[in-house]
């Protein structure tokens, strides 16, 4: 069970990894070099994540696998919905990517907190970043009263249109 909630989140980590790259080559507008060069250590640590949910479960006597067939035989999202765009419309889709992430992770860490601290401390570690990493992307769209643009998206193109600041 504990590889079964590690190999999905090693899925989730690589598409993330991928979908920070994807906005990172599709990402315009007056914000694009903010945006642009904030991802880039994202993108890093996240690579590092997934390469310790994959040693993890190696040491735990599963079997890894990164490919990409396997991870969309496997996973239960879909694909990344934005191409490309101006910068605060990706960061508005990608805080429901992270959304997403944070929660899978939360749940895995609750699970294996049943049984295997070791596993749990990492998932733990990973959520320090990728809580940080949201809250990067979320002072992009919250107002200085604290309203997040994205609250009420469902939806990755749902929360880039509601990030557009001159959105009527």
């Amino acid at each position: 069970m504990i590889i079964d909630l590690l190999r999905m989140r090693l899925h989730a980590l690589n598409d993330l990894s991928l979908t920070l790259k994807h906005v990172h080559w599709n990402v315009v507008g007056p914000h694009f070099i903010a945006v642009h060069e904030m991802l880039d250590p994202q993108v890093d640590r996240v690579r590092e994540m997934a390469d310790d949910a994959a040693e993890r479960i190696s040491a735990l006597g599963g079997v890894p696998e990164g490919t990409p067939g396997v991870i969309v035989a496997e996973r239960t999202w879909d694909d990344y919905g934005v191409g490309r765009a101006d910068a605060i419309a990706h960061l508005g889709a990608l805080d429901l990517v992270y959304t997403g992430i944070i929660e899978g992770h939360r749940a895995a860490m609750t699970e294996v907190g049943k049984s295997d601290a070791v596993t749990e401390d990492l998932l733990i570690e990973q959520l320090r970043s990728l809580e940080q990493f949201q809250w990067f992307v979320r002072a992009h769209l919250e107002s200085s009263g604290g309203t997040l643009s994205t609250t009420h998206s469902h939806t990755e193109r749902q929360a880039a249109e509601d990030a557009q600041p001159d959105r009527t």
